[in-house]
């Protein structure tokens, strides 16, 4: 018996190639292809540097960082593996966020959050009023 991601994964590889996806006349030179795949890895990198700096700014930080693995994905075998995990594992979430059990459940746990939470805030207004929590004394 197959595994349900071992067969999505034996799909995959028989869809595309792992490896460089470097120009033909890239490839056929060493130290040209070497230089490519040093200029892909400084893209990546600065890409993905770039989103962890948006990461605790608004911005799409999480976005650019799967493009800076997609860029490495270009070149490296280990980006690929990573971005085919990523894919398979945001597909799996995707459905399970579907399941009407679980979507109940998280509404459930929402609503309740924002109960206590504006319990919270109702018991800090009727003691405190409109005072600011360092100014209350």
């Amino acid at each position: 018996m197959i595994a349900e991601s071992d067969q999505d994964d034996q799909a995959v590889a028989k869809d595309s190639r792992l490896g460089s996806r470097a120009p033909g006349f890239v490839q056929r030179s060493h130290a040209l292809h070497a230089v490519w795949r040093v200029g892909i890895f400084v893209v990546g990198l600065a890409v993905i540097a770039g989103g962890v700096i948006l990461l605790p700014l608004p911005g799409p930080g999480w976005l650019i960082i799967f493009g800076g693995m997609a860029i490495w994905g270009t070149e490296f075998v280990w980006a690929q593996k990573v971005l085919r995990w990523t894919r398979r594992k945001v597909t799996e979430a995707a459905r399970s966020a579907m399941d009407p059990r679980v979507r109940r459940r998280n509404l459930l746990i929402t609503v309740a959050v924002v109960l206590v939470l504006a319990g919270l805030a109702s018991w800090y207004l009727a003691s405190y009023g409109f005072t600011p929590p360092w100014r209350a004394g």
